[in-house]
């Protein structure tokens, strides 16, 4: 190979700072490198990236081999002890371009304490490759210590990108062409705590959305619900260019473990946000994320979770069996059986399954406008996954009629 290539495991956040490292490492004349922009969410991302980083040596014997991202933050000693690995960089330096020239004498692990880091600036980008949507990173690091999450040691307390600064960006990506944006962060919800002011996250997609009339669609990342105010609540239900789908940070459906994972929410608030916004804007659907089988976790507490599922409304599942992350609290807690905790997440998969099938068999007949991500599929605005037969063109957004519905995907054909 020649060039440079990226592997991008994980966030959305990675998705944007893989554009500012290729970038970065194109203008350094970075050349033969495979870059891999880590994930450390659980231990099976870790496994497959080090699965990945043995399998490109084996095919690219002379190229250079460079490993960054959360897992590379967390474990560097890890990474550093694999004969494949030629750099392991930290989450703040893979951002910065003198991290990329040669001849700087830059250490072979360059990862410094993620926790000094008081402010984020990520550089601009102007498009991002191979990608009709586009990932804008407005917020890193948490400030809440989960006791199952091993991300803010990867990612630091929690930093914002100041609003003009996210604003330009946006206006930047819009020019170049993407119809749409995503908003992300690791605690996107948290936005603008720490600027003067503290403003919230509605003022930063009031300001965008006024200051950005071009922009089709905005699109949010993960939110945590119980951070969200009336005025984002507001936004949510009567702004129609914001996308009627959100993507909720749940975990768990069941009070006690929520309380054994420091979460900041009861199921009760769950179950009500999800209400209030339904009934505000009949069109929104949720995702989530859930945990299967976390420590202590009985039976009648997964039930609840399941529970969770309908009476959220739920309609599409991120399921992570739960996996035990050295030096977090859960890693200590009474662990369950293996079995147990893949069953649990096999039972919620089958229930995701479910209700995503039920959701797509009801969008039959209607009429969607779908963005373009491929010459043969794109993304409705609830984010549901179209298939034409016709050959389209990527980054357009087209009006299209629902024919058929599959287990995972609508079958649509261009309006007339």
């Amino acid at each position: 190979m020649s060039g440079v290539h990226l592997e991008t495991f994980g966030c959305r956040l990675n998705t944007f700072e893989s554009e500012i490292m290729r970038g970065h490492a194109e203008k350094a004349g970075l050349s033969d490198a495979i870059i891999f922009n880590t994930c450390a969410v659980t231990a099976e991302a870790t496994r497959q990236a080090r699965q990945a980083i043995r399998k490109a040596r084996k095919e690219n014997p002379d190229s250079q081999i460079i490993v960054t991202g959360c897992a590379a933050q967390t474990e560097a000693e890890t990474f550093a002890a694999m004969p494949e690995v030629s750099r392991v960089i930290g989450n703040e330096e893979k951002l910065v371009a003198e991290t990329w020239l040669k001849g700087t004498n830059r250490p072979r692990v360059d990862v410094a304490d993620i926790m000094q880091v008081k402010v984020t600036r990520p550089p601009m980008i102007d498009q991002l490759t191979a990608r009709t949507r586009a990932f804008v990173q407005v917020q890193t690091g948490c400030d809440h210590r989960c006791t199952f999450c091993i991300i803010p040691f990867g990612r630091g307390n929690s930093r914002s990108v100041p609003a003009a600064l996210a604003v330009e960006q946006v206006k930047r990506l819009v020019d170049a062409g993407h119809n749409e944006v995503v908003l992300s962060g690791v605690d996107l919800t948290s936005w603008g705590a720490d600027l003067e002011g503290t403003p919230k996250l509605s003022v930063l997609i009031a300001q965008l959305l006024n200051e950005v009339p071009d922009l089709k669609r905005l699109r949010l990342s993960s939110i945590d619900s119980i951070e969200a105010d009336e005025a984002l609540i507001e936004l949510l239900a009567g702004e129609s260019r914001i996308m009627p789908h959100l993507h909720l940070s749940l975990q768990s459906g069941d009070n006690m473990i929520l309380k054994r994972m420091k979460r900041r929410h009861a199921r009760e608030d769950s179950i009500a946000f999800c209400a209030e916004l339904k009934a505000r804007r009949p069109e929104m659907v949720f995702g989530a994320d859930i945990i299967a089988g976390f420590p202590t976790e009985t039976d009648e507490m997964f039930e609840n979770s399941l529970k969770l599922v309908d009476e959220c409304g739920l309609t599409y599942l991120h399921v992570f069996p739960f996996s035990p992350r050295p030096g977090t609290p859960a890693a200590r807690m009474p662990q369950l059986e293996r079995d147990i905790v893949k069953r649990r997440a096999a039972l919620l998969r089958a229930k995701g399954e479910a209700r995503l099938a039920a959701f797509l068999g009801a969008q039959i007949g209607t009429r969607q406008p779908i963005l373009i991500e491929t010459e043969h599929s794109g993304r409705t605005a609830q984010f549901a996954l179209s298939r034409f037969e016709q050959k389209m063109t990527p980054g357009s957004i087209v009006e299209a009629h629902v024919i058929a519905a599959q287990a995972s995907h609508l079958e649509v054909r261009l309006a007339a």
